[in-house]
């Protein structure tokens, strides 16, 4: 095996994720040229907004657990072939269904990375690092929507722009790629398909030669991998069940927590605030650098803190900025002031969950499930999170509608606090802590 050095190989394993975000964070812009040029009524809107998000719920199911048969890697250039193909069909569709199939093709590729990224880089990092490099792939979903709201502002002047951010996404897929066919395969399916002598070669490169690290991780490796792959049974079986209760819980909770909410609604929170259109989007611009920052910082800290402590205490600061910023809101028409501190509480809002559910949730969501189902673990975490996040955003604007901008967010803020409570009491500790002896938890667990 070629050696190649292990920035290179978190890079690009973790690159997936810049198109996870942008290809859901560009649509924001590119719907307001897409909707005068194509003439869409609001269903068709709807549709192409959402139909990502469809084709994320389809490619975590179909193409998520096929890691477990051929590998982690061959599914990441897979998925990137598919990211290549959506982005150029939404750049090029001459009508609306053509465009709907192609941001549908492009979702299953984003299913995918979300699906399979935590997992390849949760079984290629050493314990001790695991949080770190799990964790950049949720900053590569912020550098991605990033990406996204510069790319939408840049071509925003154009006639056909819309086209030039759809397709933006192609270049990068095309990165992925090549990069991605220099890319190790997973030492974990290494060892179940029985290449040995692979998989010791690439926790050697892992691991800076640390031999005695190497052979002991090995040896855990081949004893788990000794079992069988498992299907549903063994997913909803009773020693797997405090995993699966932990991912649902946590997939579920992300999204309902109002992540997606907030950053949909905040170009509205700016104008609220007296910021013109042209500056709110700009401010939104700003937003996204400081999301970057912040998530680039959870990377350095992730393996210093305990899991549970980030998501709890995440949770009740997330929960104390909602608040704050429906009260903001209630008020912002009526005074400066308040709008001022509905912008405030919004950006502590973001920070916080950058720093922590935003990250942390991917990384556990890597390394709970047993090896024998690790890629249909992910994958069934995977699909749940995206079916949540297609439900608070069908039913975000009617739900607006019903209770108004002050009082809606009251709820996700009470959602924050109730998510607290499920990780003090469902989830468990893994930060420091081999897959392996994760794994020996779980049916210990099982057997007292």
């Amino acid at each position: 095996m070629r050696k190649i050095s292990t920035g290179f190989v978190y890079f690009f394993g973790a690159l997936g994720g810049l198109l996870f975000g942008y290809d859901t964070g560009v649509i924001s812009g590119a719907i307001l040229f897409i909707e005068k040029q194509m003439s869409l009524d609001a269903w068709q809107q709807g549709w192409v907004v959402s139909a990502v998000l469809l084709g994320a719920m389809l490619g975590s199911v179909i193409i998520g657990p096929s890691s477990d048969k051929f590998g982690r890697r061959k599914l990441l250039l897979l998925s990137s072939l598919i990211f290549f193909i959506g982005a150029l069909g939404s750049a090029f569709a001459p009508e609306f269904w053509t465009l709907i199939i192609s941001r549908i093709v492009l979702g299953m590729a984003v299913g995918a990375a979300s699906a399979l990224i935590p997992t390849y880089l949760a079984e290629l990092s050493p314990a001790d690092k695991r949080g770190t490099v799990s964790s950049l792939f949720q900053l590569m979903v912020m550098t991605g929507i990033l990406i996204a709201y510069i790319t939408n502002y840049t071509f925003s002047g154009m006639f056909t722009g819309w086209r030039w951010m759809l397709g933006f996404a192609a270049i990068p897929s095309a990165l992925l790629f090549f990069g991605g066919l220099l890319l190790p395969e997973s030492p974990r399916f290494l060892v179940k398909t029985g290449a040995i002598k692979e998989a010791e070669q690439v926790l050697n490169n892992m691991n800076h030669n640390d031999k005695e690290v190497v052979a002991s991780e090995l040896k855990q490796i081949k004893e788990q991998a000794a079992l069988q792959n498992g299907g549903l049974k063994e997913l909803f079986s009773a020693f797997v069940r405090p995993a699966l209760i932990v991912a649902i819980g946590l997939t579920i909770f992300q999204q309902v927590m109002g992540c997606n909410t907030v950053l949909y609604y905040a170009p509205t929170i700016f104008t609220d605030a007296g910021f013109g259109v042209s500056a709110a989007l700009i401010a939104h611009i700003g937003i996204g650098i400081f999301n970057v920052i912040i998530t680039a910082i959870a990377v350095v800290i992730m393996d210093k803190i305990d899991r549970k402590k980030m998501l709890i205490w995440g949770g009740f600061f997330m929960g104390i900025s909602l608040l704050v910023m429906s009260f903001g809101l209630k008020y912002s028409h009526d005074s400066f002031t308040a709008a001022v501190i509905a912008v405030i509480s919004m950006t502590v809002y973001i920070a916080v969950f950058s720093a922590t559910w935003g990250p942390v949730m991917w990384v556990m969501i890597g390394e709970i499930f047993p090896l024998n189902i690790r890629g249909l673990g992910n994958s069934f975490g995977s699909f749940v999170n995206w079916t949540a996040n297609m439900i608070v955003s069908l039913t975000f604007p009617s739900l607006l509608n019903m209770f108004g901008k002050g009082s809606l967010f009251i709820g996700y803020a009470v959602l924050c606090f109730i998510a607290m409570w499920f990780v003090h009491s469902k989830v468990f500790e893994t930060r420091n802590r081999s897959l392996e002896d994760i794994e020996t938890q779980l049916r210990e667990a099982q057997k007292d």
